[in-house]
């Protein structure tokens, strides 16, 4: 195959996260495999060659010629077009399939061993003699779990002001697919509920009225940034930003944005409306200050029992009811493990405290650790509005305020970001020698990239599942238990 060239063939498999393999005939009358992004297994294609080095090629898709087998017509308007989704060309039972298949696919490349390391391997787990790869997943994989909402179930979204192409009308919504700066208005996005649309139509429709134009990021000139809307599933509390610049206009037309909103007869409750200013350069959501227009500056959700208050840019899960399903697993494996009821547990990467606070029904002491203050902070008002008060949350990076802390753990649990663990922290981690280790993972691969480590270190998994945290994209969260070898 030749940069530039088109090709026609078809896909074989889709790796984690959105990678197709595509089998192609190349110009010399032999097979060669070509890697391409938003496709499915079975569909036919027409490619075009866009990188090729070292013998691997990537390409992007220009038609569709033929329909996988299981393909459906998307419920969304917007899909293909919209960077929003993935798989919502797929049945749903048919999307759980697909990522079972991924997250397999890496963990049989896993190559776990146990005990003490060949001398001169270093960090190489495939040079340690008796490693295995493949065999310990299929005896310990428990499967993926469904959301309990396949559709409409994101209660935080951050939609971009911008155009579709150079000069055109304004725009609010998402990236266009494959674009840095188009904007697709996705108005009949189904992965969020109507009460996002209609905030979403209405709040366009009026700054297109008033003739005011959004931030061009080359330019550094223009008013509107995004939009912030995040509502509580079990609440049903609602809480709008609206992010600009301070070169204009002026507070008219955000108090005439405040009372359009208002006036919108949605299912759940406005509870508060805010305005955000930003003047950095780099395009994400952020305050350099908040003013609050209408109400209250937070909204309240309830998750497993527990009740948390959420600001505009505190984290907190993104589906409320799977996350749910998570934190049920989560406890499921805990509970499967042995320790004293007075023990201290420690929960690394800890966010807002969600697990803190679940987990502290089962032990004397949950520490929780997170690196944003912010999180720390809005933990820490959780726990005391739930009235739990044997959770202490400590700010800073996990590598060095370990050794600061005093109790030591008889558990640890880490729900780190997507990038995994630095492999300094996982050595400190393990010095500990707890038994049990649980690991939340929004990102397989590097799961399985510090599966190896642990196993390495007598750490081996016994129990794993998957959670469908994001019906429609490639994201999927993984759940794992490890043990110690010789405890």
């Amino acid at each position: 195959m030749k940069k530039g060239q088109e090709y026609t063939g078809t896909v074989q498999c889709v790796r984690f996260p959105d990678r197709g393999v595509v089998r192609v005939m190349s110009d010399e009358g032999e097979e060669e495999l070509c890697t391409v992004k938003g496709v499915l297994p079975g569909q036919r294609i027409r490619l075009r060659v866009t990188k090729k080095r070292g013998g691997r090629c990537e390409g992007v898709v220009l038609e569709v010629t033929e329909r996988a087998p299981r393909e459906i017509m998307p419920v969304c308007p917007h899909f293909g077009v919209c960077g929003g989704c993935s798989f919502l060309n797929l049945p749903y039972e048919e999307q759980l399939k697909l990522k079972e298949e991924q997250i397999r696919s890496l963990m049989h490349e896993v190559r776990l061993s146990s005990g003490c390391r060949a001398e001169g391997a270093g960090e190489d787990v495939s040079a340690v003699p008796g490693a295995e790869k493949g065999k310990w997943f299929d005896e310990i994989w428990e499967g993926i779990r469904p959301s309990p909402a396949p559709l409409e179930y994101r209660n935080k979204m951050e939609f971009s002001f911008g155009d579709m192409s150079k000069g055109g009308e304004l725009e609010l919504g998402l990236h266009k697919k494959g674009s840095y700066y188009d904007v697709v208005t996705v108005d009949g996005c189904r992965i969020v509920d109507e009460d996002f649309r209609s905030i979403l139509k209405e709040t366009l429709s009026f700054f297109r009225k008033e003739g005011i134009g959004y931030f061009h990021r080359q330019s550094h000139t223009g008013y509107l940034r995004h939009l912030l809307i995040r509502k509580g599933a079990r609440t049903g509390e609602i809480l709008a930003g609206l992010v600009t610049t301070s070169q204009e206009p002026g507070d008219r037309p955000l108090e005439g944005w405040c009372r359009l909103l208002l006036s919108l007869k949605l299912k759940g409750r406005l509870v508060g409306i805010l305005h955000i200013t930003n003047d950095s350069v780099a395009d994400a959501v952020k305050s350099e200050k908040t003013r609050l227009l209408y109400g209250r500056d937070h909204f309240f959700e309830e998750l497993s029992g527990l009740r948390f208050k959420i600001t505009p840019f505190s984290f907190f899960q993104t589906n409320t009811l799977s996350a749910e399903v998570v934190y049920s697993a989560a406890l499921e494996y805990i509970s499967s493990c042995s320790f004293p009821e007075a023990s201290v547990i420690y929960d690394l990467y800890c966010g807002t405290g969600t697990i803190t606070q679940l987990v502290s029904r089962a032990a004397g002491k949950v520490i929780g650790v997170e690196l944003i203050e912010e999180a720390v902070r809005a933990a820490g008002e959780n726990a005391a509005l739930n009235g739990l008060h044997n959770c202490e949350f400590v700010a800073g990076d996990v590598l060095k305020v370990l050794d600061g802390i005093a109790e030591k753990p008889e558990l640890i649990i880490l729900d780190p970001p997507r990038d995994g663990i630095h492999p300094k922290a996982i050595y400190r981690i393990m010095d500990y020698g707890v038994r049990n280790i649980l690991y939340i993972s929004c990102k397989p691969t590097s799961l399985a990239r510090d599966l190896e480590i642990f196993a390495a270190h007598s750490y081996l998994p016994v129990r794993m599942c998957a959670v469908d945290q994001f019906p429609a994209s490639a994201a999927v969260e993984c759940i794992a238990l490890l043990e110690r070898a010789d405890s």
